[in-house]
């Protein structure tokens, strides 16, 4: 288990690593778009859509790098005062009733998504570029399901603690 635990640890890294060079694509091109937009008064077609897209990555590949980092945004005005053990069954309690039931509705609703728009080539409405939508839709597929497994070895390792006492790794 500890090696699974590990693989899915790496891969939530590697997620989280790789698509970081995004946000500086991103940067690039909201400049671009805002500058030939207000300064030249010549605003692209594809600009927003592009936007759109490179930001959602960014965010869906950085759910899973998020959650292994314990990084997620929390109000810890009590749970930082209590001992590591409750704070594990704190944890375990929402992963499983809150959490998984969430994230695994989210992951069946974008693989729904997904698939639909690659089985009909439904392209985006927004502007009069029309993009295909299925590229996009599967990247959220993809970041939902490895906020899923993240969420599964972060799991894992609460009940460990949760039930010996002591860490995981």
């Amino acid at each position: 288990m500890r090696n699974v635990v590990r693989v899915i640890d790496s891969i939530s890294e590697w997620a989280g690593k790789s698509v970081r060079w995004l946000g500086v694509v991103l940067v690039v091109q909201v400049t671009y778009e805002v500058t030939m937009r207000y300064v030249f008064n010549s605003p692209s077609l594809w600009g927003y859509e592009v936007g759109i897209m490179l930001g959602s990555s960014l965010y869906v590949f950085a759910f899973a790098y998020t959650h292994r980092q314990r990084a997620h945004v929390r109000v810890d005005i009590i749970y930082v005062h209590l001992p590591p053990r409750v704070r594990a069954i704190i944890d375990v309690l929402g992963d499983l009733l809150v959490f998984t039931p969430l994230i695994i509705l989210l992951a069946i609703k974008s693989w729904d998504w997904a698939w639909y728009a690659w089985s009909t080539s439904e392209k985006m409405p927004t502007t009069g570029w029309y993009p295909p939508a299925a590229p996009l839709r599967t990247m959220v597929l993809i970041g939902f399901v490895l906020l899923a497994l993240q969420g599964a070895a972060q799991l894992v390792r609460d009940l460990h603690f949760m039930i010996r006492n002591k860490p995981y790794d």
